[in-house]
């Protein structure tokens, strides 16, 4: 990048000493209008001096400003108009007297990123351009920022007719940050017409955001004080003009609209804002690009980070309404609320009908408000699943279970008609898992003891509201739309309500120059597949892009996955392995991160879970499906040749609306051993696998493995997990690692999302159709025949969020 840059210098200043006559219009008489060398303020002409800095403007921005040439502020004889939306700008600048008028207009472009930018202008003028000298001008330029508190820039002026002329400037930020810049700025020319001015030099001081103070010192002796104002999309401008005897020449004013600034008017706001958080519907880890609303995991934290840290902001009401959000996220969430609590601002919640799930996260308000026509089901946890062992003898199909550990239940559901004792041992701990961390917050947000908690829950399979008052589940009642006379209620002062993407994280073009150092968060979603689930194919071209990117300093993978296909777990977690040392890697596992979930997990620096996580399940089982009678109840028939011992294995009818082959026979002996031993090898490469990556022996992995799924809690006691926590809390370690938590930093995001979702544009007819054939249960057949005989490292169908199911 430098190389280039230096390039392009030597270049652009070969152009400009190739031909010299007049100036046209000089860089100095610009800037008369702009505060300081470009690239240097956050905002400047939109691109009218250096068509480069459009690259750093990403908001459309309108600048109008005048000059009080004769000492009135309502003369506008001298004006300009320069606005710009990201990477064009187009400026007007007009002079006028009684002996002419003139105007002059370029147009700007540019491209770049946050380190490097180019750009090119086109001007020319109308009016009494023979009065004064105009010809037609480009305007090449170039602003590059190596680091944080440095930057550079390059114009090349080159008019069609006239002297060519070259400026190099620089601004230097001595402590890295926005409040004080300090910058210069040179011009080349041949000199055939005199120079009254050839260089400047000044500082911009930002005491308070949004406040700005610049001083700018001309060679020629005369110097500029001026000021600028910033209340969000709105500013004002001032700048006095002095000559070199100190006295005022004139004055120059400004209006912005437009692009956000750093607001002045946040320092007077006082405490008496609430955000109000509406979580119906599902959270997602990504949105698609266009036509997409959703929810998503890290948006929501981020809010609840800037409710967190907003100092307007002293408490937010959540309105729990027709959310439908697994037990996991709800925890990350509580979490966030708990922290928001350490800060000293208020919580409150809203419910009208909850179950366990949701009054567990609303018991960590400070207000819990059900609504009066609303109810509370504490029944408890039950996990259980369906057998469809019958149906596929109904339906003529064969199935074995290629089972060889003892709780790798996965084929369960189709091998036999209840659980397994090992299942459901395994089971029933998920279940007090989840029943104790309940309960232990519970009481801890609501002041109860266990044994009242437990009362609760064996009482009755439905709280009305008025008993939900009386057992002190809730506070009060009311509807979500008395919220506000609710918190003034118990805070006895009025409070505004403002929406919670009001509070996004603003950061101004100018708060860090170059590039931030980053934080990769990369979602390894579903079932391990190559082509559908996670995207293995695709995912790892991600990982080995975050791997390699120096300014890529730390990569947290975000793992929801029940399993699948070992080639697609392996080969992200590959890609890890070898990476590990390079820079931090950190795991943040979600509602299930089992089996081939764990594979994709075990060779992180750190492992992060929530208690009521899935994890382990380190195991690998197989099955196989086959034929009996359904082929011939359908009327379907099959010939085939082969050369080939095996090679009718898995051959078989095609069934209608599956699309997938039905193998006409099962396993003979011979292959039955083959596949056994093909299972206990993979299986003894995963256990030395996950034994590597937790620097353990392969016999204390062992003790814990056999399928076994475990909790978060449980995965932390037996050293699965190193950490208790969210993402919120994987990303905090990574800062952590990389010594960025008190620096600039940006996250980003992995795999790049789709554009958008083309079901929603179908007819509401092929919806229904495509939730059929989209079913889990189709689902999960479709994958076990498209698996069929193959060793997987996976989990029960029932473990699994369905809305995360080998999503594609």
């Amino acid at each position: 990048m430098l190389r280039n840059f230096f390039i392009a210098v030597f270049v652009l200043f070969s152009i400009i000493n190739s031909k010299a006559q007049t100036i046209y219009p000089s860089y100095y008489f610009n800037n008369d209008m702009e505060f300081a060398t470009p690239g240097t303020m956050i905002f400047g002409l939109s691109g009218f001096n250096n068509p480069a800095e459009l690259s750093f403007q990403p908001q459309p921005n309108i600048y109008f400003t005048w000059n009080d040439k004769d000492a009135d502020v309502n003369d506008f004889s001298s004006w300009g108009l320069f606005t710009s939306i990201p990477y064009l700008g187009f400026g007007v600048h007009n002079q006028s007297s009684d002996n002419y008028s003139i105007t002059d207009y370029k147009i700007s472009t540019a491209i770049g990123s946050d380190v490097f930018s180019f750009g090119v202008g086109y001007g020319w003028s109308s009016g009494d351009v023979n009065v004064i000298d105009r010809s037609n001008l480009f305007t090449l330029g170039a602003i590059y920022r190596p680091a944080s508190f440095l930057s550079f820039n390059f114009i090349a002026n080159l008019p069609a007719e006239g002297e060519r002329e070259g400026i190099i400037g620089a601004g230097i930020r001595p402590f890295t940050s926005y409040n004080l810049t300090l910058f210069g700025d040179y011009t080349f020319t041949d000199d055939k017409i005199a120079e009254e001015v050839k260089w400047s030099a000044g500082a911009i001081v930002e005491p308070l955001d949004g406040l700005r103070v610049i001083g700018r010192y001309y060679d020629g002796k005369s110097f500029n004080i001026g000021m600028q104002l910033g209340f969000g999309a709105f500013g004002l401008s001032t700048i006095g003009h002095f000559d070199e005897d100190a006295k005022r020449s004139y004055n120059t004013y400004g209006i912005r609209i437009g692009a956000d600034d750093r607001n002045l008017l946040r320092i007077f706001s006082g405490d008496d804002n609430y955000v109000s958080m509406n979580l119906q519907g599902g959270i997602k880890y990504q949105n698609f690009k266009l036509f997409d609303n959703s929810k998503t995991l890290f948006n929501l934290l981020e809010q609840l980070d800037a409710v967190k840290n907003d100092h307007s902001v002293s408490g937010i009401a959540i309105n729990l309404s027709g959310a439908n959000i697994n037990k996991e996220m709800y925890w990350e969430l509580r979490e966030k609320l708990r922290e928001i609590k350490s800060y000293g601002k208020k919580v409150y919640i809203y419910i009208d009908r909850a179950g366990m799930d949701e009054y567990h996260f609303a018991s960590i308000a400070d207000k819990i408000v059900l609504d009066p026509m609303g109810t509370i089901s504490l029944n408890g946890y039950i996990m259980g699943r369906t057998f469809f062992k019958g149906t596929l003898d109904m339906l003529g199909l064969g199935f074995r279970e290629l089972r060889y550990f003892k709780y790798k239940s996965a084929a369960e559901s189709y091998a036999r008609e209840d659980f397994s004792e090992a299942d459901r041992e395994q089971r029933q701990k998920l279940v007090d898992d989840n029943y104790n961390l309940a309960q232990r917050e519970i009481c801890e947000g609501r002041k109860f003891t266990p044994s009242y908690f437990d009362k609760l829950v064996d009482s009755t399979f439905m709280f009305l509201p008025d008993d939900a008052v009386k057992l002190k589940l809730v506070d009060t009642l009311a509807r979500w739309s008395d919220i506000g006379d609710i918190i003034k209620k118990y805070e006895r002062e009025n409070k505004s309500l403002i929406s919670a993407n009001s509070l996004e994280e603003f950061n101004a073009p100018d708060d860090y120059w170059g590039s931030k150092p980053k934080i990769a968060v990369i979602y390894a979603i579903g079932g391990t597949s190559m082509d559908d689930g996670i995207k293995a194919r695709s995912l790892v071209k991600y990982v080995e892009a975050a791997m390699n990117s120096g300014n890529v300093k730390a990569i947290v993978l975000r793992v929801d996955s029940p399993g699948g296909d070992a080639l697609a777990s392996d080969l992200i977690a590959e890609v890890l392995r070898k990476g590990k040392g390079k820079k931090p890697i950190i795991v943040s596992q979600g509602y299930v991160a089992a089996s081939g979930g764990y594979w994709l997990s075990m060779f992180a620096d750190t492992i992060v879970a929530a208690p009521n996580t899935i994890t382990g399940s380190v195991g690998v089982i197989g099955s196989f499906m086959f034929n009996k009678s359904l082929k011939q109840d359908l009327g379907l028939s099959v010939d085939h040749v082969q050369k080939g011992k095996f090679a009718d294995l898995g051959f078989g009818a095609t069934l209608p609306l599956i699309g997938i082959s039905l193998p006409d026979r099962d396993f003979t002996d011979e292959e039955l051993k083959m596949a056994e031993t093909g299972i206990k090898t993979l299986y003894k490469g995963f256990v030395e696998k996950v034994a590597l990556g937790r620097k353990k022996s392969f016999d204390d992995i062992e003790k814990i493995a056999q399928g076994r799924v475990w909790s978060g809690s449980d995965g932390l006691k037996n050293g699965l997990v190193d950490v208790l926590g969210g993402l919120d809390a994987a990303i905090k370690i990574a800062l952590q690692k990389t010594n960025l938590t008190n620096s600039e930093y940006e996250i980003i995001e992995m795999p790049e999302p789709e554009w958008f979702d083309l079901n929603s544009f179908l007819p509401s007819f092929l919806r229904i159709e495509q939730k059929i054939v989209e079913d889990p249960f189709i689902r999960d057949l479709k994958f076990r025949l498209q698996y069929n005989g193959i060793p997987m490292p996976m989990l029960p169908l029932e473990f699994i969020d369905e809305n995360m199911i080998f999503e594609e």
